[in-house]
């Protein structure tokens, strides 16, 4: 059962920090599961799918980069 009243007492961490490192992480996760991807496309002589996979495994990319500014930032302010 998930709560959604959790503000850190469980985790130690208070949720705005704890969902940006998840989100990190997700992002992180995503762009290697698309590397696979990318590469059995690639096996498969598919382009169009291989160029979708790897737009998108830029996007994860890039989101993960952002994340890991902003919580970079956060964490040396507190």
């Amino acid at each position: 059962m998930t709560s959604t009243s959790e503000t850190g007492g469980a985790t130690g961490t208070e949720d705005k920090d704890y969902n940006l490192v998840w989100y990190v992480e997700a992002c992180l996760s995503n762009a290697l599961r698309l590397e696979g991807y990318i590469q059995d496309a690639e096996r498969a002589k598919d382009t169009e799918v291989a160029d979708l996979f790897r737009k998108a495994q830029a996007d994860s990319r890039k989101g993960a980069e952002l994340g890991k500014k902003l919580l970079r930032t956060r964490l040396n302010d507190s």
